[in-house]
C-alpha cells in the first residue's frame, strides 16, 4: 500500500523477481508535490538495483556540503561532500516529482497500480491476508499473500495492525519554501544551515531553477502570517521572492518516532509507517529505500521459494536498530544547527556548534547493520554487515551489475572447501578479483587487504554476510551465520 518513492520501489524489487504485486494508493493521482531533496550514494545504490538510476542520475546535482551559519550568516563550519563508497555522489540534490515519475513509469510496466483506493479494513488468517477496499464508494475484497504498510506517517495499515509509534523526543513546525526561477542568487552552491536560535533556517539549491527554505516556526506561529520576502532576504536582497514561482508554501511538523512493531504475520511497515526523522541528516527517503532492499528479497524467498517464516522476523531486527540509529543522530544533529528552543539556547549554541566542527559528525555514513542471523560477527576488519563497495569496473560497468539479484562471493583467490560448499548451496556467483571482476583503481582489493580478509559473502541487498581471514578460511562467526542463513532460506 502507497504509491510514494519506498512503495514503488519495493513493488519494483518484488516483481523483478517473479512476485505479482499490486500497488494501492489513496489519493486520485500518485504524489506530485516536491517532498524529499537528498539521496546518498547508498540510496542511489537501491534505485539502481530498482532500475531506474540511470534515468535519474542525469536529473540530480552533487551535493557540495554542509555550511553551519551563525545568525549573521558567518561560517562556522563547513562540511565538504565528494563520491561515496555505493558508487554515487554521497550527497545528491533532486526533485522528488523526477523521481516518483520515473518510478511511476517503471512499476506501471511490470504491476498493477490502483489510484483512489481507501483501505478500511484487514484481516489475517493462515490462508493470507485480506483487505477490504473502498474505490468509488464501492467495498471491495482482496486477498494476497503478504501486504506491506508504505503508507506514510499517518499509516491506515500501521492502525488496523494495533501497532503504536514511539516518540524519540524531537517535535518542532518548520515553514518549508520551495520556488522555481531562473535567476541566480549567487550562493555558495551547497546546503546552508543557519544555527540561530531566534530563527533556524535551511536553504538549499536543488536544482538549475529549484530552491528550498525551511524556517522553523515558534509557538503558535504560522507560516502564512510570516513574510517571506524578508525571511529569504539574506540570500535574495531587497526583491525577496519578485520574479519567483512559489510551488509550496506549508508548514511541516518534524518528529522523531519509531513503530513498536515493523511486522503482524505477514503485514510489514516499511518507511515512514515504520520510522519518522527530522530533516537535519537528509536520511528520511533514504531510509525507507533501505527498508525495501532488505525486505524485498526476504519476502521473496519465503513467498516464491518456501524460505522459513522467520527469515522476515530479520527485517525489523536488521533495519529497527538501523533506522533508530539515524532519527537519533538527526536529532542530535537537529540540536546542534537549530541551538535548541529554551531560554539556554544562546548559551548552549557555542557548545554545539563547537559539536558540529568534530569531524565524523555529519559525514561519517550510516552504520553498519548489527550481527544477528544473516550478519556474522564482525572480524577484526568489520567488514560484516555493511555494504561492500561499488566501484566503476574497466569495462564501465558498476558492480552490483555483475552481481546479479541474489547471493555473491567476491574473492581475490581460491575458496576454501568450507566456503566454496556454502557458496553452491546459497546459489552464489563466485567473482574473482582481477580476472571476472578487473577494478582499475584497486579499491575491492584494498578493502579486503585492509581487513586482512581474502573473500566476502555478499547478500542480495549488498550487505556482507561473511568473511573469510587472510588464509581464505571462515572464522567462525561467519560459518555460524552462513549456516543460519542456509537453514532459514531451506537450502
Amino acid at each position: 500500500m502507497g504509491a510514494g518513492p519506498t512503495g514503488l520501489a519495493v513493488a519494483a524489487l518484488l516483481s523483478d523477481r517473479g512476485l505479482p504485486v499490486l500497488v494501492l494508493e489513496r489519493r486520485p493521482t500518485g504524489p506530485s508535490l516536491p517532498r524529499a531533496v537528498h539521496l546518498d550514494d547508498e540510496s542511489m545504490r537501491v534505485l539502481q538495483q530498482v532500475g531506474v538510476a540511470a534515468d535519474l542520475a542525469p536529473l540530480t546535482r552533487p551535493g557540495r556540503g554542509l555550511r553551519l551559519l551563525d545568525a549573521r550568516h558567518r561560517t562556522m563550519a563547513e562540511f565538504a561532500r565528494g563520491d561515496g563508497p555505493g558508487g554515487y555522489p554521497a550527497a545528491s540534490m533532486f526533485d522528488q516529482p523526477d523521481l516518483d515519475r520515473l518510478l511511476a513509469a517503471h512499476v506501471g510496466s511490470r504491476a498493477e497500480v490502483r489510484t483512489g483506493c481507501e483501505v478500511v479494513g484487514l484481516d489475517q488468517d493462515a490462508t493470507g491476508v485480506r483487505l477490504q477496499v473502498r474505490r468509488d464508494g464501492r467495498i471491495e475484497e482482496l486477498a494476497a499473500d503478504a501486504v506491506l504498510g508504505c503508507d506514510g506517517a499517518g499509516s491506515t495499515v500501521r492502525d488496523l495492525i494495533g501497532v503504536g509509534l514511539q516518540d524519540l523526543g524531537f517535535t518542532e513546525r518548520w515553514l518549508v519554501v520551495d520556488v522555481r526561477t531562473d535567476r541566480r542568487l549567487g550562493t555558495w552552491d551547497g546546503v546552508h544551515q543557519v544555527c540561530d536560535p531566534a530563527r533556524a533556517a535551511t536553504y538549499l539549491q536543488v536544482g538549475p531553477d529549484r530552491y528550498r527554505w525551511e524556517f522553523r516556526l515558534h509557538d503558535g506561529e504560522h507560516g502564512a502570517d510570516l513574510d517571506l520576502d524578508r525571511l529569504v532576504a539574506p540570500w535574495t536582497g531587497r526583491v525577496g521572492l519578485a520574479g519567483m514561482t512559489v510551488l509550496r508554501r506549508a508548514d511541516y511538523e518534524f518528529r522523531a518516532r519509531l513503530a513498536d512493531r515493523w511486522r503482524d504475520r505477514r503485514v510489514l511497515l516499511l518507511g515512514d509507517a515504520a520510522h519518522q526523522t527530522p530533516p537535519f541528516v537528509g536520511q528520511g527517503l533514504g531510509s525507507g529505500l533501505r527498508d525495501a532492499a532488505n525486505l524485498s528479497w526476504k519476502l521473496a524467498a519465503v513467498l516464491a521459494d518456501g524460505a522459513d517464516e522467520a527469515l522476515l522476523d530479520t527485517y525489523e531486527g536488521e533495519r529497527a536498530p538501523h533506522a533508530r540509529a539515524l532519527v537519533r543522530t538527526a536529532v542530535r544533529a537537529g540540536w546542534a544547527m537549530t541551538g535548541g528552543q529554551d531560554r539556554a539556547a544562546a548559551v548552549r549554541r557555542t557548545a554545539l556548534a563547537a559539536l558540529c566542527r568534530v569531524p565524523g559528525l555529519l559525514d561519517r555514513g550510516t552504520p553498519p547493520l548489527r550481527p544477528g542471523p544473516l550478519v556474522a560477527r564482525r572480524g577484526p576488519g568489520g567488514l560484516t554487515g555493511r555494504l561492500v563497495p561499488q566501484p566503476r569496473l574497466r569495462d564501465g560497468a558498476r558492480l552490483d551489475d555483475r552481481l546479479g539479484d541474489g547471493f555473491a562471493v567476491l574473492t581475490t583467490g581460491p575458496l576454501a572447501a568450507d566456503v566454496m560448499t556454502r557458496a553452491a548451496r546459497l546459489d552464489a556467483r563466485v567473482l574473482r578479483l582481477g580476472t571476472d571482476v578487473v577494478d582499475p583503481a584497486g579499491v575491492l582489493a584494498g578493502w579486503l587487504s585492509g581487513a586482512r580478509a581474502t573473500a566476502v559473502v555478499v547478500r542480495p541487498d549488498r550487505v556482507v554476510l561473511a568473511a573469510t581471514d587472510s588464509r581464505g578460511r571462515l572464522r567462525p562467526g561467519s560459518l555460524r551465520a552462513l549456516d543460519t542463513a542456509l537453514a532459514l532460506l531451506g537450502r
